[in-house]
Order: C-alpha cells, then sequence, then structure tokens
C-alpha cells in the first residue's frame, strides 16, 4: 500500500513535494493508516484534531490518543474542542452539517496561521461509493454522481484510491492501533444504513463491485468535463453579462433541444430548487420570477434576467442638503454650481437651484408618482408610463430612483428630467447633477 501510494502522489500530486501538509485525524482507521502512510514518507506533516465532544468520555478518549500518538511519534499536533450542538442549535443545522462546517473553518484557519501548504482528509474508494449513492437516493445532477474530488482547492484526498478492506489490511499487517466510533455503528444516519444494509448486498452480486463503480465512476467525471465545456461554450452564444445581472436570450435559448439541462447548469450554483417553475418561466408572460435565497430570476419579453435580490427598503429616503457636492449611496452622484451649459446624455442634467427646496429626497418609484417631463411643458406624465414607453424591465424599474424637491420630482435619475425646474431666461444659479 505504501508503494501504490508513492507512486499515486508522484502521478498525481507531485506538487506535494516540499510542501506543508496538515493531516486531519480523528484516531479512526482510515485517519491513522494515512498518518502512519505520510510519517513514513518524506513529508513535513502535522496532525489536526477535533472534538466535537458529541460522544461525552469517549470524544476525549478519541483526543488523548491522537495526542498520545503525535508524541510518541514526534509528530507536531493541533487541537481543537467545539460546542457542536450548541453550534448546530444557533445555526439551524443538523449535527453532520455543523460538524463539518467547525472541522473546515478551523482547517482553513490552521492553514493561515501556521503557514500549512494543504489539508489531506482520509476519504477511501468506499467512502465515495457511499457518497454517490446518498446522492442517488436524493436525486442530484451529473455532478453529484462524479465522487469526491481528489483535490479540491487546499483539500487532498490521496486515498481514494483504495478500498476500505485495503487499509483494514494495511492496518493489521502494520499492527496500527486506532480508535473506533460508536456512532458508525448506529443506523440513526443514512450513510451508516447505506454502508450497512445496502454495500454488502451490492458486492455480494458482484464480488468486484466497487472495482466496476470506480470504472463507471471515471467515465461520469469525464462527461461531466464535456457537459461543463459545452455549458461555457453555449453560455457564450445564449448570455450576457451586465453588470450585477445576466440576460439569458430566449430565442437563443429556445433554439437548444435541450435547454432545460443547460439552465440547470447555469443557475443551480446561485441556490435555485424550483426548477419545474424556473422551466416554465421560459414560456411565461412578462414579469413572471422564481427567487432563491439570495437571488431571483425574472422573465422580461425575450430574456430571462437572473439578479441578486435587492434588499434596499422601498420606502427608504436619502436626504442631500444644500451646498451638498456629492452623494455615495445609494447611488453616486455629483452636484456642482456651473456657469457652462452643454448638451448632455441621460445621466445628467442643469436645474435652476433657486426653484429647488433642500434638503432633496432620493426615493424609489412609487405607484401614482407622476411628473412633468422635459420638453413637454405643462404636460403631466406618469412614471409608470414614461418606463413603459422606455421598454424597462421590471428589474431596471425597481432600480430606478427620484430626485425630489417638496414632493415634486426634479429627475427620473438616468432617464428624464422635470421641465419645472429647468433653465430659463431668469436663473441665476445654474446647478449640475450628474449621476457618476
Amino acid at each position: 500500500m505504501l508503494i501504490k501510494l508513492n507512486h499515486h502522489l508522484s502521478d498525481k500530486f507531485s506538487f506535494l513535494t516540499g510542501k506543508k501538509l496538515l493531516l486531519a485525524t480523528s484516531g479512526g482507521l482510515d485517519s491513522m493508516v494515512m498518518a502512519d502512510l505520510f510519517h513514513k514518507l518524506p513529508f513535513e506533516i502535522a496532525i489536526a484534531h477535533c472534538n466535537f465532544q458529541l460522544r461525552g468520555m469517549e470524544s476525549f478518549d478519541d483526543q488523548n490518543f491522537v495526542q498520545d500518538y503525535a508524541k510518541e511519534n514526534q509528530i507536531p499536533i493541533f487541537v481543537t474542542q467545539f460546542d457542536t450542538e450548541a453550534f448546530a442549535k444557533d445555526y439551524k443545522l443538523s449535527t453532520q452539517v455543523a460538524a463539518r462546517e467547525l472541522r473546515y473553518n478551523w482547517f482553513y484557519e490552521l492553514l493561515e496561521t501556521e503557514k500549512f501548504d494543504y489539508i489531506l482528509t482520509a476519504h477511501h474508494a468506499d467512502d465515495n461509493l457511499e457518497t454517490f449513492l446518498i446522492n442517488l437516493t436524493r436525486g442530484t445532477g451529473l455532478e453529484g454522481f462524479t465522487g469526491i474530488p481528489e483535490h479540491n482547492e487546499q483539500v487532498i484526498r490521496p486515498l481514494l484510491i483504495f478500498s476500505r478492506n485495503e487499509i483494514l489490511d494495511y492496518a493489521t499487517e502494520n499492527n496500527i492501533q486506532w480508535r473506533e466510533d460508536s456512532s458508525n455503528a448506529s443506523d440513526k444516519y443514512l450513510r451508516n444504513k447505506i454502508r450497512h444494509d445496502l454495500v454488502p448486498i451490492l458486492k455480494g452480486l458482484n464480488p468486484h463491485f466497487l472495482t466496476s463503480f470506480q470504472k463507471t465512476q471515471a467515465y461520469l467525471q469525464e462527461a461531466n468535463v464535456m457537459v461543463e465545456d459545452a455549458t461555457i461554450m453555449i453560455y457564450q452564444q445564449v448570455a450576457k453579462d451586465k453588470g450585477d445581472e445576466i440576460h439569458f436570450d430566449l430565442k437563443q435559448l429556445k433554439r437548444l433541444p435541450n435547454y432545460k439541462s443547460y439552465l440547470y447548469q447555469w443557475l443551480n450554483e446561485f441556490g435555485f430548487s424550483a426548477w419545474e417553475d424556473i422551466y416554465d418561466l421560459v414560456d411565461a408572460q412578462s414579469g413572471k420570477q422564481v427567487f432563491s435565497e439570495e437571488f431571483r430570476l425574472l422573465k422580461d419579453r425575450h430574456f430571462l434576467i437572473l439578479c441578486p435580490i435587492n434588499n434596499t427598503n422601498e420606502k427608504e429616503e436619502f436626504l442631500i442638503e444644500k451646498n451638498q457636492k456629492e452623494v455615495n449611496f445609494p447611488l453616486k452622484l455629483s452636484l456642482c454650481n456651473t456657469d457652462h451649459i452643454s448638451m448632455t446624455e441621460n445621466n445628467s442634467i442643469f436645474v435652476d437651484e433657486d426653484k429647488l427646496k433642500f434638503p432633496l429626497v432620493l426615493r424609489r418609484w412609487q405607484d401614482g408618482d407622476s411628473f412633468c417631463p422635459f420638453g413637454m411643458e405643462g404636460k403631466s406624465k406618469k412614471v409608470s408610463k414614461l418606463f413603459k414607453d422606455e421598454k424597462l424591465s421590471l428589474i431596471e424599474k425597481e432600480n430606478t430612483w427620484l430626485l425630489c424637491s417638496d414632493n415634486q420630482i426634479v429627475w427620473v435619475i438616468g432617464i428624464r428630467q422635470d421641465e419645472r425646474f429647468k433653465i430659463d431666461n431668469t436663473t441665476q444659479n445654474k446647478l449640475q447633477i450628474a449621476l457618476l
């Protein structure tokens, strides 16, 4: 096993040479075998042990066992203790998810503070099989079948090529001691049910099942790479990034015979789960939306628009005092007196300062808002009608701000100035207001 691991490291992980490695060591069979193997190889290693305090004195016995091993073998060790149950309760997480969060946060902290290069964990081939079956029972996309990655940023899993039986045989032959986690015998967790009940049946049907599974998973990994490549190429034809928004061209999208698969690949990372609702958006009326926790997908005429959820209070107002020269939030404006008047785009206006009543107010538009558009003297127009004429999307409407003076609209910012505040022959103080 040592020879096989050494060849594997040379083939797949040659970049580990000369690096400082942190070995995640629980005291169980897998991690103690990993610690023994890397102690025999020419690497600079240290051990990291987490005491999650979930099994009473058994957890502290595990901690003492790992500490004694490190001391006996003169390996540097880092130990921490977590109140896992309290953390899980505070953040409304399952115990397993809470433990994972705590563990990896601490590992990454050690990488930074102690100048380690990589974290090594002792996941093996049977772990990979169990993860595959867990994902199968829950439902997943192709990526859920590709297995535990061997290399994920600074986390390395060098034992994935070995089965649990190979690891057990090595431990027996080399007289390696380890601690049994009593929770592994319980069928309280789905992984244990799969390990104890399902996997033995599959291996009974085919004694070489694990080997066959590893080959199948390798094919799935290759297929997933092809899918990722195709996803990137098609994205470039269908999607356009516009600031913090992504616009998907529905005409281009619907030309794809399997556009639902592409939508899943593009949107999965944004936390969406109501996939049928998302697919229905393609043929839905404009204005229909689907939400994830932080993002929303909007149908707007010929596009699907992905954007972050705006958490700004719609009723919130921001004041601009007299002689104030700039505004930095919720958008950037500059205000300056000038004698020079020039033709401008919609991002800048010139007004008669003496017609303004300070403080000016920045606010979102509301139903019923109306103003007198510049160039249409004496004529009033609803802001909602302006939006319709400008063919603004729902998101663009929501992101439009009004500059107001004494409850009168001075500027639908970035779109149209109000006639009542324009500069005329009697103007003494000219004020330029620009959207930056």
